[in-house]
Protein backbone atom coordinates (compact mmCIF):
# COMPACT_ATOMS: atom_id res chain seq x y z
CA UNK A 1 0.00 0.00 0.00
CA UNK A 2 2.59 2.67 1.22
CA UNK A 3 4.66 1.35 -1.93
CA UNK A 4 2.04 2.09 -4.50
CA UNK A 5 1.60 5.61 -2.97
CA UNK A 6 4.94 6.40 -2.93
CA UNK A 7 5.17 5.33 -6.76
CA UNK A 8 2.03 7.16 -7.76
CA UNK A 9 4.11 10.38 -5.78
CA UNK A 10 7.20 9.73 -8.10
CA UNK A 11 4.97 9.04 -10.73
CA UNK A 12 2.97 12.53 -10.42
CA UNK A 13 6.68 14.52 -9.28
CA UNK A 14 7.70 13.11 -12.47
CA UNK A 15 4.94 14.23 -14.59
CA UNK A 16 5.55 17.88 -13.11
CA UNK A 17 9.32 17.86 -13.55
CA UNK A 18 8.48 16.80 -17.39
CA UNK A 19 6.36 19.14 -18.06
CA UNK A 20 8.25 21.83 -16.66
CA UNK A 21 10.93 21.12 -18.40
CA UNK A 22 8.86 20.76 -21.48
CA UNK A 23 7.17 24.46 -20.94
CA UNK A 24 10.61 26.19 -20.31
CA UNK A 25 12.01 25.96 -24.25
CA UNK A 26 7.67 27.53 -24.66
CA UNK A 27 8.93 30.33 -22.87
CA UNK A 28 12.36 30.97 -24.97
CA UNK A 29 11.18 30.41 -28.36
CA UNK A 30 9.57 34.13 -28.82
CA UNK A 31 12.80 35.36 -28.00
CA UNK A 32 14.72 33.39 -30.48
CA UNK A 33 12.14 33.62 -33.33
CA UNK A 34 12.73 37.65 -33.30
CA UNK A 35 16.39 37.40 -33.49
CA UNK A 36 15.78 35.27 -36.01
CA UNK A 37 13.70 37.85 -37.97
CA UNK A 38 15.38 40.98 -36.90
CA UNK A 39 18.85 39.11 -38.44
CA UNK A 40 16.89 38.17 -41.85
CA UNK A 41 14.86 41.48 -42.29
CA UNK A 42 18.79 43.19 -42.15
CA UNK A 43 20.03 40.97 -44.85
CA UNK A 44 17.37 41.02 -47.01
CA UNK A 45 17.72 45.06 -46.58
CA UNK A 46 21.11 44.95 -47.59
CA UNK A 47 20.62 42.61 -50.81
CA UNK A 48 17.99 44.56 -51.55
CA UNK A 49 20.50 47.56 -51.66
CA UNK A 50 22.69 45.79 -53.45
CA UNK A 51 20.53 45.07 -55.77
CA UNK A 52 19.29 48.59 -55.99
CA UNK A 53 23.05 50.01 -56.34
CA UNK A 54 23.17 49.93 -60.03
CA UNK A 55 19.95 51.05 -60.92
CA UNK A 56 20.33 53.71 -58.99
CA UNK A 57 23.90 54.88 -60.23
CA UNK A 58 22.29 54.59 -63.72
CA UNK A 59 19.16 56.79 -63.00
CA UNK A 60 21.52 59.64 -61.76
CA UNK A 61 24.12 59.02 -64.44
CA UNK A 62 21.33 59.84 -66.86
CA UNK A 63 19.33 62.64 -64.78
CA UNK A 64 23.17 64.46 -64.88
CA UNK A 65 23.56 63.95 -68.37
CA UNK A 66 20.59 65.19 -69.45
CA UNK A 67 20.82 68.31 -67.06
CA UNK A 68 24.32 68.96 -68.33
CA UNK A 69 22.63 68.17 -72.12
CA UNK A 70 20.49 71.50 -71.17
CA UNK A 71 23.47 74.17 -70.58
CA UNK A 72 25.17 73.54 -73.73
CA UNK A 73 28.24 72.22 -75.22
CA UNK A 74 30.44 74.78 -74.62
CA UNK A 75 29.55 73.97 -70.73
CA UNK A 76 30.00 70.48 -70.90
CA UNK A 77 33.92 71.22 -72.14
CA UNK A 78 34.81 73.07 -69.12
CA UNK A 79 35.28 76.60 -68.86
CA UNK A 80 34.40 78.99 -71.67
CA UNK A 81 37.18 80.92 -73.33
CA UNK A 82 37.09 84.67 -72.96
CA UNK A 83 35.57 86.19 -76.21
CA UNK A 84 38.60 88.04 -77.92
CA UNK A 85 39.11 90.63 -80.60
CA UNK A 86 39.47 88.60 -83.46
CA UNK A 87 38.78 90.88 -86.26
CA UNK A 88 41.08 91.41 -89.49
CA UNK A 89 43.66 92.60 -87.63
CA UNK A 90 43.69 89.79 -85.06
CA UNK A 91 43.49 92.08 -81.80
CA UNK A 92 43.44 90.59 -78.35
CA UNK A 93 42.90 93.73 -76.18
CA UNK A 94 43.98 93.56 -72.09
CA UNK A 95 43.74 96.22 -69.63
CA UNK A 96 46.70 96.18 -67.21
CA UNK A 97 47.97 98.00 -64.21
CA UNK A 98 51.06 99.74 -64.90
CA UNK A 99 51.75 101.33 -61.31
CA UNK A 100 52.05 98.97 -58.36
CA UNK A 101 50.80 100.51 -55.54
CA UNK A 102 52.10 101.46 -52.17
CA UNK A 103 51.57 99.50 -49.21
CA UNK A 104 50.42 98.93 -46.90
CA UNK A 105 46.52 100.74 -47.31
CA UNK A 106 44.85 102.06 -44.60
CA UNK A 107 40.75 102.87 -44.39
CA UNK A 108 40.60 106.87 -45.32
CA UNK A 109 44.16 106.97 -46.65
CA UNK A 110 44.46 108.12 -50.44
CA UNK A 111 45.40 105.05 -52.48
CA UNK A 112 48.46 106.35 -54.55
CA UNK A 113 51.01 103.98 -56.51
CA UNK A 114 54.86 103.86 -54.88
CA UNK A 115 56.81 106.43 -53.66
CA UNK A 116 53.22 107.96 -54.03
CA UNK A 117 53.12 108.10 -57.62
CA UNK A 118 50.03 108.60 -59.65
CA UNK A 119 48.78 105.14 -61.11
CA UNK A 120 48.43 104.64 -64.52
CA UNK A 121 46.30 101.52 -66.26
CA UNK A 122 47.35 101.27 -70.18
CA UNK A 123 45.34 99.24 -73.20
CA UNK A 124 47.47 96.74 -74.66
CA UNK A 125 47.20 94.45 -77.78
CA UNK A 126 48.77 91.28 -76.17
CA UNK A 127 50.29 89.75 -79.45
CA UNK A 128 52.54 92.45 -79.84
CA UNK A 129 52.47 94.23 -76.14
CA UNK A 130 51.81 97.96 -77.60
CA UNK A 131 49.54 100.31 -76.41
CA UNK A 132 46.47 100.60 -78.38
CA UNK A 133 46.51 104.48 -79.22
CA UNK A 134 43.68 105.06 -81.83
CA UNK A 135 39.96 103.42 -82.31
CA UNK A 136 37.04 103.68 -80.11
CA UNK A 137 38.48 100.85 -78.03
CA UNK A 138 41.42 103.80 -76.63
CA UNK A 139 38.46 106.04 -75.77
CA UNK A 140 36.52 103.57 -73.19
CA UNK A 141 35.19 104.76 -70.09
CA UNK A 142 36.25 102.13 -67.02
CA UNK A 143 34.88 100.92 -63.89
CA UNK A 144 37.19 100.98 -60.68
CA UNK A 145 35.48 97.66 -58.66
CA UNK A 146 37.04 96.13 -55.63
CA UNK A 147 37.73 92.31 -56.31
CA UNK A 148 38.07 89.27 -53.99
CA UNK A 149 42.10 88.44 -52.91
CA UNK A 150 41.81 85.00 -53.97
CA UNK A 151 40.31 86.02 -57.30
CA UNK A 152 42.61 84.31 -60.10
CA UNK A 153 45.26 83.29 -57.73
CA UNK A 154 46.38 80.56 -59.93
CA UNK A 155 47.43 83.13 -62.49
CA UNK A 156 45.20 81.93 -65.32
CA UNK A 157 45.07 85.04 -67.47
CA UNK A 158 41.84 83.46 -69.66
CA UNK A 159 38.69 84.37 -67.14
CA UNK A 160 35.81 84.88 -68.51
CA UNK A 161 34.10 88.24 -67.82
CA UNK A 162 31.02 86.74 -65.78
CA UNK A 163 33.75 85.15 -63.78
CA UNK A 164 35.84 88.25 -62.93
CA UNK A 165 32.08 90.40 -62.08
CA UNK A 166 31.09 87.34 -59.79
CA UNK A 167 34.20 88.05 -57.77
CA UNK A 168 33.61 91.92 -57.35
CA UNK A 169 33.17 93.28 -53.47
CA UNK A 170 30.28 94.82 -51.94
CA UNK A 171 29.99 97.03 -48.83
CA UNK A 172 28.66 95.21 -46.08
CA UNK A 173 25.13 95.66 -45.06
CA UNK A 174 24.74 98.62 -43.19
CA UNK A 175 28.09 100.35 -44.18
CA UNK A 176 29.09 103.25 -46.76
CA UNK A 177 30.16 102.33 -50.27
CA UNK A 178 33.42 100.42 -49.97
CA UNK A 179 35.41 102.30 -52.26
CA UNK A 180 34.92 106.14 -52.77
CA UNK A 181 36.11 108.76 -55.26
CA UNK A 182 36.96 108.62 -58.86
CA UNK A 183 34.98 105.62 -59.53
CA UNK A 184 35.65 105.94 -63.31
CA UNK A 185 38.64 106.72 -65.47
CA UNK A 186 38.68 107.59 -69.15
CA UNK A 187 41.58 106.18 -71.83
CA UNK A 188 42.82 108.73 -73.62
CA UNK A 189 44.89 107.44 -76.76
CA UNK A 190 44.72 103.86 -74.52
CA UNK A 191 46.22 105.52 -71.29
CA UNK A 192 44.49 106.63 -68.21
CA UNK A 193 45.28 107.64 -64.46
CA UNK A 194 43.37 106.51 -61.30
CA UNK A 195 41.90 109.64 -59.51
CA UNK A 196 41.43 110.16 -55.84
CA UNK A 197 39.88 106.84 -54.04
CA UNK A 198 40.04 105.64 -50.53
CA UNK A 199 38.59 102.56 -48.72
CA UNK A 200 36.41 102.71 -46.10
CA UNK A 201 36.11 99.52 -44.84
CA UNK A 202 39.14 97.01 -43.58
CA UNK A 203 39.79 93.80 -45.36
CA UNK A 204 39.63 91.44 -42.26
CA UNK A 205 36.20 90.26 -43.00
CA UNK A 206 37.06 88.72 -46.39
CA UNK A 207 37.51 85.36 -46.54
CA UNK A 208 41.17 85.62 -48.10
CA UNK A 209 41.52 88.88 -45.88
CA UNK A 210 42.50 90.69 -48.69
CA UNK A 211 41.25 92.94 -51.88
CA UNK A 212 42.50 93.52 -55.07
CA UNK A 213 41.55 96.53 -57.22
CA UNK A 214 40.22 95.85 -60.71
CA UNK A 215 38.88 97.45 -63.97
CA UNK A 216 36.66 96.70 -66.58
CA UNK A 217 35.09 98.55 -69.51
CA UNK A 218 31.99 100.60 -68.36
CA UNK A 219 28.50 99.54 -69.37
CA UNK A 220 27.62 100.65 -73.02
CA UNK A 221 31.22 101.04 -74.24
CA UNK A 222 32.31 98.82 -76.90
CA UNK A 223 29.89 96.17 -76.73
CA UNK A 224 30.03 93.18 -78.32
CA UNK A 225 34.01 93.31 -77.98
CA UNK A 226 35.87 91.22 -75.48
CA UNK A 227 38.46 94.00 -73.61
CA UNK A 228 39.95 91.70 -70.67
CA UNK A 229 39.70 93.35 -67.19
CA UNK A 230 42.54 94.73 -65.24
CA UNK A 231 43.54 93.22 -61.62
CA UNK A 232 46.16 94.48 -59.20
CA UNK A 233 48.12 91.95 -56.60
CA UNK A 234 46.24 91.20 -53.61
CA UNK A 235 46.75 93.50 -50.67
CA UNK A 236 45.48 94.11 -47.14
CA UNK A 237 43.38 97.32 -46.04
CA UNK A 238 43.96 97.77 -42.14
CA UNK A 239 42.13 100.12 -40.20
CA UNK A 240 43.41 103.71 -39.90
CA UNK A 241 44.48 102.94 -36.28
CA UNK A 242 47.11 101.05 -37.38
CA UNK A 243 48.27 104.22 -39.59
CA UNK A 244 49.87 105.49 -36.36
CA UNK A 245 52.31 102.42 -36.21
CA UNK A 246 52.79 102.67 -40.24
CA UNK A 247 56.20 102.19 -41.77
CA UNK A 248 57.35 105.14 -43.75
CA UNK A 249 58.86 104.86 -47.71
CA UNK A 250 61.18 106.44 -47.93
CA UNK A 251 62.07 107.78 -44.27
CA UNK A 252 62.70 110.78 -43.32
CA UNK A 253 65.91 111.79 -41.43
CA UNK A 254 63.80 113.60 -38.75
CA UNK A 255 61.40 110.50 -38.68
CA UNK A 256 61.40 108.78 -34.90
CA UNK A 257 63.57 105.71 -35.49
CA UNK A 258 60.85 102.68 -34.94
CA UNK A 259 59.48 104.18 -38.87
CA UNK A 260 62.53 102.00 -39.60
CA UNK A 261 62.01 98.57 -41.01
CA UNK A 262 62.25 95.51 -38.33
CA UNK A 263 62.00 98.29 -35.38
CA UNK A 264 58.72 97.87 -33.74
CA UNK A 265 57.38 100.91 -31.96
CA UNK A 266 57.95 100.38 -28.55
CA UNK A 267 59.71 96.91 -28.90
CA UNK A 268 63.04 95.81 -27.71
CA UNK A 269 65.05 97.17 -30.54
CA UNK A 270 63.48 100.57 -30.14
CA UNK A 271 64.18 101.04 -26.57
CA UNK A 272 67.92 99.88 -26.76
CA UNK A 273 68.21 102.56 -29.70
CA UNK A 274 66.52 105.38 -27.44
CA UNK A 275 68.84 104.20 -24.65
CA UNK A 276 71.75 104.93 -26.36
CA UNK A 277 71.21 108.24 -27.51
CA UNK A 278 69.35 106.92 -31.02
CA UNK A 279 65.76 108.82 -31.87
CA UNK A 280 65.96 109.63 -35.55
CA UNK A 281 66.30 108.08 -38.40
CA UNK A 282 69.43 110.60 -39.25
CA UNK A 283 71.10 109.30 -35.23
CA UNK A 284 70.23 105.50 -37.06
CA UNK A 285 71.98 106.74 -40.42
CA UNK A 286 74.78 108.40 -38.96
CA UNK A 287 76.40 105.29 -36.40
CA UNK A 288 75.85 103.21 -39.29
CA UNK A 289 78.40 105.34 -40.95
CA UNK A 290 80.38 105.77 -37.91
CA UNK A 291 80.66 103.18 -36.16
CA UNK A 292 78.15 100.15 -37.75
CA UNK A 293 79.45 97.53 -35.56
CA UNK A 294 78.63 99.46 -32.94
CA UNK A 295 75.30 100.22 -33.63
CA UNK A 296 74.70 96.24 -34.44
CA UNK A 297 75.45 95.70 -30.66
CA UNK A 298 73.40 97.64 -28.98
CA UNK A 299 70.37 95.86 -30.95
CA UNK A 300 71.71 92.40 -30.00
CA UNK A 301 71.59 89.24 -30.72
CA UNK A 302 67.95 89.16 -31.66
CA UNK A 303 69.05 91.14 -34.77
CA UNK A 304 69.43 88.81 -37.29
CA UNK A 305 72.04 88.78 -40.72
CA UNK A 306 68.89 89.37 -42.40
CA UNK A 307 66.84 91.79 -40.43
CA UNK A 308 69.96 94.34 -40.33
CA UNK A 309 70.21 94.01 -44.31
CA UNK A 310 66.53 94.93 -44.38
CA UNK A 311 66.83 97.90 -41.59
CA UNK A 312 70.17 99.29 -42.88
CA UNK A 313 68.82 99.08 -46.87
CA UNK A 314 65.61 100.82 -45.22
CA UNK A 315 67.09 103.41 -43.73
CA UNK A 316 69.28 104.25 -46.74
CA UNK A 317 66.40 105.23 -49.46
CA UNK A 318 66.06 108.22 -46.64
CA UNK A 319 66.72 111.37 -48.73
CA UNK A 320 69.38 113.28 -47.69
CA UNK A 321 69.66 117.13 -46.73
CA UNK A 322 71.69 119.73 -48.40
CA UNK A 323 74.00 120.27 -45.70
CA UNK A 324 77.38 119.40 -45.78
CA UNK A 325 80.35 119.63 -43.02
CA UNK A 326 83.96 119.92 -44.13
CA UNK A 327 87.18 119.26 -41.81
CA UNK A 328 90.41 120.90 -42.89
CA UNK A 329 93.33 118.60 -41.27
CA UNK A 330 95.92 121.29 -41.32
CA UNK A 331 96.91 125.36 -41.68
CA UNK A 332 96.40 126.34 -44.55
CA UNK A 333 94.20 125.04 -45.39
CA UNK A 334 94.75 124.23 -48.64
CA UNK A 335 92.60 120.55 -48.41
CA UNK A 336 89.37 120.19 -46.57
CA UNK A 337 87.27 116.85 -46.18
CA UNK A 338 83.77 116.92 -47.24
CA UNK A 339 80.91 114.72 -45.47
CA UNK A 340 77.19 115.19 -45.84
CA UNK A 341 74.51 115.41 -42.69
CA UNK A 342 75.31 111.52 -42.14
CA UNK A 343 79.14 111.87 -41.42
CA UNK A 344 79.56 110.32 -44.91
CA UNK A 345 82.44 111.22 -47.01
CA UNK A 346 81.84 112.01 -50.03
CA UNK A 347 84.88 114.06 -51.52
CA UNK A 348 88.11 116.12 -50.77
CA UNK A 349 88.83 119.59 -51.31
CA UNK A 350 92.65 120.62 -52.69
CA UNK A 351 93.32 124.22 -53.34
CA UNK A 352 90.07 125.01 -54.37
CA UNK A 353 88.58 121.74 -55.89
CA UNK A 354 86.42 119.25 -55.27
CA UNK A 355 87.12 116.36 -56.14
CA UNK A 356 84.24 113.68 -55.38
CA UNK A 357 84.95 109.90 -53.48
CA UNK A 358 84.40 108.07 -56.55
CA UNK A 359 87.36 110.04 -58.63
CA UNK A 360 89.87 109.29 -56.22
CA UNK A 361 92.41 106.75 -57.16
CA UNK A 362 92.68 103.73 -55.16
CA UNK A 363 95.36 104.74 -53.64
CA UNK A 364 94.29 108.54 -52.74
CA UNK A 365 91.68 106.43 -51.18
CA UNK A 366 94.13 104.96 -48.91
CA UNK A 367 95.35 108.05 -47.53
CA UNK A 368 91.84 110.05 -47.58
CA UNK A 369 90.68 107.10 -45.29
CA UNK A 370 93.36 107.95 -42.90
CA UNK A 371 91.97 112.04 -42.93
CA UNK A 372 88.64 110.40 -42.71
CA UNK A 373 89.16 108.60 -39.24
CA UNK A 374 91.20 112.29 -38.29
CA UNK A 375 87.95 114.01 -38.32
CA UNK A 376 85.61 111.56 -36.96
CA UNK A 377 88.12 111.85 -34.14
CA UNK A 378 88.44 115.62 -33.90
CA UNK A 379 84.48 116.62 -34.84
CA UNK A 380 84.36 119.56 -32.36
CA UNK A 381 86.45 121.25 -35.53
CA UNK A 382 84.07 120.88 -38.57
CA UNK A 383 82.13 123.28 -40.37
CA UNK A 384 78.59 123.39 -41.49
CA UNK A 385 78.13 124.44 -44.85
CA UNK A 386 75.06 124.99 -46.98
CA UNK A 387 75.90 122.58 -49.85
CA UNK A 388 74.14 124.39 -52.40
CA UNK A 389 76.55 127.39 -51.85
CA UNK A 390 79.76 125.33 -51.21
CA UNK A 391 79.64 123.30 -54.14
CA UNK A 392 77.44 125.48 -56.85
CA UNK A 393 79.67 123.50 -59.48
CA UNK A 394 80.08 120.57 -61.55
CA UNK A 395 82.56 118.39 -61.47
CA UNK A 396 84.17 117.62 -64.94
CA UNK A 397 83.68 113.90 -65.01
CA UNK A 398 84.76 113.33 -68.44
CA UNK A 399 88.78 113.96 -67.61
CA UNK A 400 90.48 110.91 -69.03
CA UNK A 401 93.66 110.95 -67.34
CA UNK A 402 93.59 109.97 -63.69
CA UNK A 403 94.84 112.17 -60.79
CA UNK A 404 98.06 111.56 -59.35
CA UNK A 405 98.53 109.54 -56.40
CA UNK A 406 99.10 111.00 -53.05
CA UNK A 407 103.00 111.16 -52.59
CA UNK A 408 104.04 108.12 -49.66
CA UNK A 409 105.87 109.67 -46.38
CA UNK A 410 104.23 112.09 -44.32
CA UNK A 411 101.19 113.61 -45.92
CA UNK A 412 102.52 117.03 -47.61
CA UNK A 413 98.64 119.60 -47.35
CA UNK A 414 100.27 122.03 -49.13
CA UNK A 415 99.27 120.44 -52.55
CA UNK A 416 98.55 117.41 -52.69
CA UNK A 417 96.85 116.93 -55.79
CA UNK A 418 99.93 119.27 -57.82
CA UNK A 419 99.41 117.57 -60.92
CA UNK A 420 95.95 117.54 -60.83
CA UNK A 421 94.32 118.37 -63.68
CA UNK A 422 91.69 121.48 -63.23
CA UNK A 423 88.71 121.66 -62.08
CA UNK A 424 85.82 123.83 -61.41
CA UNK A 425 86.80 126.20 -58.24
CA UNK A 426 84.98 126.72 -55.60
CA UNK A 427 81.96 129.42 -55.75
CA UNK A 428 83.00 130.84 -52.86
CA UNK A 429 85.84 130.88 -50.72
CA UNK A 430 86.92 128.88 -47.59
CA UNK A 431 86.12 131.03 -44.57
CA UNK A 432 88.39 131.78 -41.70
CA UNK A 433 87.60 129.11 -38.76
CA UNK A 434 84.79 129.57 -36.75
CA UNK A 435 83.09 127.80 -34.06
CA UNK A 436 81.89 124.15 -35.25
CA UNK A 437 78.35 123.89 -35.39
CA UNK A 438 77.93 120.93 -33.91
CA UNK A 439 80.34 120.45 -29.89
CA UNK A 440 81.09 117.04 -31.33
CA UNK A 441 80.10 113.67 -33.19
CA UNK A 442 76.69 113.52 -31.92
CA UNK A 443 74.03 110.70 -32.51
CA UNK A 444 70.85 111.72 -30.80
CA UNK A 445 72.67 113.73 -27.82
CA UNK A 446 75.78 111.46 -27.78
CA UNK A 447 78.85 112.51 -28.06
CA UNK A 448 81.55 110.64 -29.68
Amino acid sequence: MQTRYMERSNSKRGLDSSSAEEGQPDRKRPALASVIVEALKVDSLQKLCSSLEPILRRVVSEEVERALAKLGPAKLTGRSSPKRIEGPDGRNLQLHFRTRLSLPLFTGGKVEGEQGTAIHIVLIDANTGHVVTTGPESLVKLDVVVLEGDFNNEDDDNWTQEEFVSHVVKEREGKRPLLSGDLQVTLKEGVGTLGDLTFTDNSSWIRSRKFRLGLKVASGYCEGIRIREAKTDAFTVKDHRGELYKKHYPPALNDEVWRLEKIGKDGSFHKRLNKAGIFTVEDFLRLVVRDSQRLRNILGSGMSNKMWDVLVDHAKTCVLSGKLYVYYPDDPRNVGVVFNNIYEFCGLIADGQYHSADSLSESQKVHVDTLVKKAYDNWMHVIEYDGKSLLGFTQNKSVDAPPTDFQTGPPNYTNPFSQQLALPTLSVPVPPEQPSMDSGLTVGGTIF
